[in-house]
Order: structure tokens, then sequence, then C-alpha cells
């Protein structure tokens, strides 16, 4: 798929993911807390995420909160599980006016109740939306997915182990989604860190320097020409004309 952005034709990605990075810098760098680089953050992510619907792309996958961000400091965590809760309470309408399902990638453990209760609400409450899928990677590691999918497969007394497909496989995984096309870290960090480890197999990633609550639409669209601009042989050879 292809379309005109700003006068440029671009392919258009199937699933983005966006590890959400640099909230915390972005602030330091204007004398402000940590806690207000987030509430930047946030109210960034509030826009970008229509403006990327609007663009036809199916899914959307945000890094918001990894389960090493534990090790953060209480306020800190206590802010962002506040953030957290906001989202899924004041942005129903929006996801709703925008037909956009949500889902959450992630274990429970050790979330709060009301993080808990919050997200599994706005899941129930979209489920039914049909124009696009955001998902909300919360107290997520890409290696506590796979081994949480293989606890999945080896309970499921229905599985065929011995013809066992990848594809099969993908279907254990907290949400059966297509693979990524496009991985995008913000801030200029060169690492995955632990983010949709099996979906990113094939992913063509970009480094913006840009931190995220600075990370807006022109931005994006960048990123989409970039991405326009790579070859992508999933292995293969290109062959000469």
């Amino acid at each position: 798929m292809t379309a005109n952005v700003n006068g440029q034709l671009v392919k258009i990605p199937r699933h983005v993911a966006i590890i959400v990075d640099g909230n915390g810098r972005w602030a330091k760098e204007r004398g402000l807390t940590r806690m207000q680089g987030h509430d930047a953050g946030f109210k960034n992510l509030r826009k970008l995420t229509e403006y990327i619907h609007s663009l036809g792309i199916e899914v959307i996958s945000y890094y918001v909160f990894s389960t090493e961000n534990f090790k953060r400091s209480a306020e800190e965590v206590d802010h962002l599980m506040d953030i957290f809760v906001k989202l899924c309470r004041h942005e129903l309408k929006t996801f709703m006016k925008n037909n956009i399902r949500v889902i959450f990638s992630g274990r429970d453990e050790p979330l709060p109740a009301k993080v808990i209760a919050a997200r599994n609400e706005l899941a129930i409450k979209t489920a039914n939306n049909t124009g696009g899928i955001v998902n909300f990677c919360l107290n997520y590691g890409g290696r506590a997915e796979i081994i949480d999918a293989a606890k999945k497969l080896a309970a499921d007394k229905d599985a065929d182990l011995d013809n066992l497909t990848e594809q099969d496989f993908a279907k254990y995984l907290y949400h059966d989604l297509p693979d990524v096309d496009l991985m995008i870290r913000t801030s200029g960090e060169l690492r995955l860190s632990n983010f949709l480890l099996w979906q990113n197999s094939y992913a063509e990633f970009y480094f913006p320097k840009t931190k995220f609550p600075d990370f807006h639409e022109a931005d994006f669209d960048q990123a989409l020409v970039e991405y326009t601009l790579r070859d992508r042989r999933f292995g293969g050879i290109k062959e000469d004309k």
C-alpha cells in the first residue's frame, strides 16, 4: 500500500512499532522533572496516534513500560501508573471516534489493581472496533512473551508439536498480530531493549535522535520516507535485471 504524504509517494507499513524513549532526557534539557517529561510524552502520544491511524496503518505498537522499568524510583513508577490509568479512562471517546481497538501486551504482575482494571475496561469497550489496532506494551518484555507463549503451548493438549510451524507458535503470543514492518526508537538509542523480539525479526529499524515529546507528524513522515527507500528481501537475494 502506498500513499501521498506531503507530496511524496511513500509505502505504508501494515504494523509500526515505536519505542517511546527520551521523555526524561527531554525534561532534563529544559530544567523540568522526569514526571513532566512523561506528561509531555503522553500528550504527544495522543496526537501522534490519531495521525498514524489517519494514514491507514493497521497496527501501532507502543513500548510504554518494560518489565525492567519497575527498577525506577517509586515516585516515577507511580506517576507512570497514573498516566496509564488516565489514558485508559479519558481516551475512550477518542478511540471510539476513530474506530480503534485497543489491546495490551504484557504481564499482570506486579501492575497495580487500578491499572489492570482500567486497562481491561478499555480493551473490552473497544473490542468491536475495526478501523485499526493500538497495542500498548505495558509491563512488557520480549523474552517474557516468548516464555509465556511456550507455557501456553505446553499446556495445550491439542497442539501438534511434531508439525509446529512459526505461524502456529505465533498464535500463543500475547496477541496474534502481523509481524512488525517498521520499528522506530526515538532519542537516538540503538537498542531493541527486549521489545517484540519475535515480531521484529524482519522489521526495518529507524533510530531518529529526536526525543519522543518532540517526535511529531513531520518526523513520522520522514520515517516513512526512509522505510520506502529500504529494500526488504526477508533473507532472499535481489536479482539483477
